[in-house]
């Protein structure tokens, strides 16, 4: 029996060479939130946090450009980047889906940018783990307690 639950979607994660450009539709024009702005060389990334909705129902949209367009990751040349869940238990989920074939990217359990533990699937299986994404990265984000409470039933 599986040990944790996908709760609902926390995040997706939108790609690009220039993010004023996704601004410009996400922000100016759909009228999202800018929650907040995270910078990481490791990662490769310069993003800004913004937000639908409220509550439990809140969604976090990243609009993400690389620093360097010729570094890995390569945030921008998939547009749709990732897209991230809540889980209810994600130590739990990681052993689970490890332990059933489900190959997981490299960089463990970690703080993400908006603050909560994180870890990500692979887009593509191997010989060792032949479960991986089909092409989709997979955030898995640990739902803090209001959230379980909220979407958990």
């Amino acid at each position: 029996m599986r040990p944790f639950r996908v709760l609902g979607i926390q995040q997706v994660a939108i790609g690009g060479p220039d993010k004023q450009r996704l601004r410009t539709l996400w922000v100016d024009k759909l009228g999202l939130e800018v929650t907040g702005n995270f910078r990481s060389e490791r990662e490769n990334v310069d993003e800004d946090i913004c937000a639908m909705g409220r509550g439990a129902n809140r969604v976090e949209v990243d609009l993400m450009q690389p620093l360097d367009p010729d570094r890995k990751p390569a945030v921008h040349q998939t547009p749709l980047n990732h897209i991230g869940l809540w889980i209810d238990d994600l130590p739990s989920a990681v052993e689970w889906l490890t332990a059933n074939g489900v190959r997981m990217a490299p960089g463990g359990i970690r703080k993400g940018a908006a603050g909560y533990d994180i870890c990500f699937l692979h887009p593509k299986g191997n010989d060792e783990f032949p479960i991986g994404g089909e092409g989709v990265l997979i955030e898995l984000v640990q739902a803090p307690p209001e959230i379980v409470a909220a979407l958990g039933g």
